[in-house]
């Protein structure tokens, strides 16, 4: 396996990646990078990407356009259509590029994190949408300073014809029945419908997107547990929004005992977090 890439990026940015990145192995292990699992349908032209130059290209953008949030509820809902009963249709396929599924209700407002992501995708043709959308997502919350998630190339684009049937994403004014029935759909348990939730720490809710207008916590541009310490408080800033789904964590002994960790150690909400979100990452593919 070639590995072709620069390492001096990844380690200005902060970030390490799976074995499905290009770079130098040696450099890349004297650096102290992590290595994943190779995947089991990583394609030869993947084996082109050179991710290191990739994510410093989504740090700029970040850097300039502060649309972190946007990108995470992108990766959310491209890989949050899964189904582990039907795992021959991976979930982060970009299935969401085509009509109908980028025309679901769920998805508003996502064209425009696509398009943003187009003059990217131009430069560094070589990376597959798929991989391209979960990437945006995963340095979007490193930028916001949220913890690290393990990456890894390998996922395949969708077809026209692989799009997803409506209703698989969660609605925001149901409690944990119907949380239940959208993760665990998915392969998710509680603890991982907990941590998940923890990213409405980043950004705000749209009305003219999801029905809803407001902002879960005060710095809507930075990751961290202060999603989790607004749930918590006895009397709720009516500056901010709490959806059926928040305080549906709160209903479960096990979800509130949950939620009141993460209230009280980022750490702690930050590993959960990060084992999560690369979860959801990577439905359906081996990588």
């Amino acid at each position: 396996m070639a590995f072709v890439a620069s390492s001096s990026l990844l380690a200005r940015r902060g970030l390490s990646f799976g074995s499905n990145v290009c770079g130098s192995m040696s450099t890349m292990r004297r650096a102290g990078m992590g290595f994943g699992r190779a995947s089991l349908k990583t394609t030869p032209v993947s084996m082109k990407v050179d991710v290191a130059e990739v994510t410093d290209s989504l740090m700029k953008l970040y850097d300039e356009i502060p649309c972190q949030p946007i990108m995470v509820r992108l990766a959310w809902h491209d890989a949050g259509t899964f189904n582990k009963d039907e795992p021959e249709t991976p979930g982060a396929d970009a299935s969401i590029r085509f009509s109908p599924e980028k025309d679901h209700g769920a998805n508003n407002g996502l064209g425009w994190a696509m398009d943003t992501l187009e003059p990217i995708k131009e430069k560094f043709p070589e990376i597959s949408y798929a991989d391209l959308y979960q990437l945006a997502s995963v340095v979007a919350v490193k930028h916001a300073g949220g913890p690290e998630i393990p990456f890894n190339l390998g996922r395949k684009d969708a077809k026209p014809e692989n799009c997803t049937p409506d209703g698989r994403l969660p609605d925001a004014d149901k409690r944990m029945g119907h949380l239940r029935d959208i993760f665990y759909r998915m392969g998710f348990n509680d603890a991982e419908i907990v941590a998940l939730s923890g990213a409405h720490t980043l950004g705000k809710a749209h009305k003219d997107r999801s029905g809803f207008e407001g902002p879960w916590t005060h710095e809507m541009l930075k990751f961290d547990n202060s999603y989790f310490q607004e749930l918590v408080k006895e009397e709720a800033d009516p500056a901010l929004l709490k959806l059926e789904s928040d305080l549906a964590l709160m209903e479960e002994p096990n979800c509130k005992a949950l939620v009141e960790e993460y209230a009280a150690n980022q750490d702690k909400f930050f590993d959960d977090y990060a084992k999560a979100h690369q979860k959801l990452s990577e439905l359906g593919w081996d990588l």
